[in-house]
């Protein structure tokens, strides 16, 4: 049973052998999509995060008007004052824009003092940042005291808060979520956290990955995605392609952009959108999809603000950015999509669909991948139709794998055999006795034993006797007890004295 069982397993640990290698030839012939990497140049790793950032300043203001009767009059504003683009970093909904998105650099208690004064006085004051003078001295007393900063005698009592806005980039349009800034640069174009009043619960956001640093390259490309409006079914994200250009000189912010074939005067071309609403968009690196820079600046100049220092005020605000649920399911379609498996790619768009509904680049892509899925560019049905023999790699260095494995399994299979064969030795045998002649006629047979036993295993023996047996004997040499007609011991030999 024990060479069976050794046999046995020799020949199950054979068949996994050859299985595993089968298994190796059929994955090598036929290796999914997901082992691809992303192509160069997309910015679809990216646009998912992108968000609209729309600011206001909200004031309450309170006149006490001290002409004539005393009155308390109460007015609210909204001041808009700035749009643009923000990015998404963390899954709870953290974006990355510019200051200026972010705290407004006027002072937004003279804009109130001017309208609250010009609406309950009557007076011709601009609606404007200015503090002005009326030519009634006390109507220009009060207005004076009205006027920040605040002390003893103010006419007015002003509260100012700042209300942030995120547009996620999906349909149908959103209302959007209430973020508040936490860190920013002392300049307009210095990078802001903004983080959400109520992070995002569940799985949370799309995020976009962050690049380690700036392409050195002059003239790399890069894609910058942002919103020129408020996200809605006529209002899609931008992408806009651009070149980077000499890095900026010392004391200079942000890095310029040139074309490369100056055909087109991108500073001015990029400055132009981002008056528009693409300030503060994220510019995307063209190797591998990941942001390298914000879009900086205005009028007639675009520049960029590197990664770093995105990263720097990142740091200074103790945000880790980091990528989610979603991101890995939408990474993993995105592969097989842009290497034309479009089989594959179609439920893992579906399921970015159920963890982040309404987002537009998963619908769009899914939509595009439904239409071509099963069709001639699908390559995941092209693997399915093909035969084994199609494949690239010849199948006689495995199945010469095979063999080797077969006949070595087999040689230590019989060697193990051999090994665990039981010992055919002959026992050793008690001496030999001593030659004599032959026993007489109706002599009973003499029980042998070995000389090691002990005397007292003999008195258990079956006695054999004889109807003519006398009185028993026993050989004086060695006590064995003697047959009737033995004329010699047949233990020891010695001859019987009679």
């Amino acid at each position: 049973m024990a060479r069976l069982r050794a046999l046995l397993g020799a020949v199950a640990a054979m068949s996994a052998a050859v299985t595993a290698l089968v298994s190796g030839v059929v994955f090598l012939s036929a290796a999914p999509a997901a082992a691809h990497d992303h192509p160069s140049g997309i910015t679809d790793l990216v646009t998912p995060a992108v968000v609209r950032l729309e600011a206001v300043s909200h004031v309450e203001i309170t006149l006490l008007d001290h002409i004539g009767e005393l009155k308390h009059v109460e007015r609210s504003y909204d001041i808009p004052f700035a749009v643009g683009t923000g990015t998404v970093v963390n899954p709870d909904g953290t974006v990355v824009g510019l200051r200026r998105l972010a705290v407004n650099p006027d002072d937004v208690a003279v804009y109130a003092a001017n309208r609250i004064f010009a609406e309950h006085h009557k007076v011709k004051i601009p609606a404007d940042y200015k503090k002005h003078k009326l030519s009634d001295d006390q109507l220009n007393h009060h207005l004076q005291e009205c006027y920040p900063p605040k002390s003893d005698t103010a006419t007015c009592i002003v509260e100012v808060t700042t209300e942030i806005t995120a547009y996620p980039n999906v349909t149908p349009a959103s209302t959007g979520y209430k973020v508040k800034c936490i860190k920013a640069g002392p300049d307009p174009d210095d990078p802001a956290v903004l983080v959400p009043l109520t992070p995002a619960t569940g799985v949370g956001m799309p995020t976009a990955p962050l690049a380690d640093k700036v392409p050195d390259q002059v003239g790399s490309p890069t894609n910058i995605a942002g919103f020129l409006g408020r996200p809605g079914p006529d209002v899609q994200h931008s992408v806009t392609i651009a070149h980077l250009g000499q890095g900026g000189g010392k004391g200079q912010t942000g890095r310029p952009f040139a074309d490369p074939e100056k055909k087109v005067n991108e500073p001015v071309e990029l400055g132009a959108m981002a008056d528009k609403g693409m300030v503060g968009a994220p510019v995307i690196g063209d190797k591998d999809g990941h942001v390298i820079g914000l879009l900086i600046g205005g009028g007639k100049e675009g520049k960029m603000l590197g990664v770093r220092e995105v990263l720097n005020v990142l740091g200074q605000a103790k945000v880790t950015p980091r990528r989610g649920a979603i991101d890995t399911a939408f990474e993993a379609a995105l592969a097989r999509y842009h290497t034309n498996y479009f089989t594959e790619a179609a439920p893992g768009f579906q399921r970015v669909l159920e963890l982040y509904p309404g987002d537009v680049v998963a619908a769009n892509l899914l939509k595009t991948t439904l239409a071509k899925r099963g069709g001639p560019d699908d390559q995941g049905t092209k693997q399915l139709a093909a035969p084994p023999a199609a494949s690239s790699r010849p199948l006689w260095p495995f199945l010469v794998a095979a063999g080797v494995l077969f006949l070595a399994a087999g040689g230590g299979a019989y060697l193990l055999w051999r090994r665990r064969a039981p010992d055919r030795r002959t026992e050793e045998l008690p001496p030999p006795l001593a030659t004599g002649p032959a026993f007489d006629e109706g002599a009973s047979q003499t029980v042998v034993v070995r000389r090691s036993q002990p005397f007292q295993a003999v008195p258990q023996q079956q006695q054999v006797l004889t109807a003519q047996e006398g009185p028993m004997k026993y050989c004086v040499s060695c006590g064995m007890r003697l047959g009737a007609g033995h004329r010699f011991c047949g233990y020891c030999g010695h001859p019987i004295e009679t």
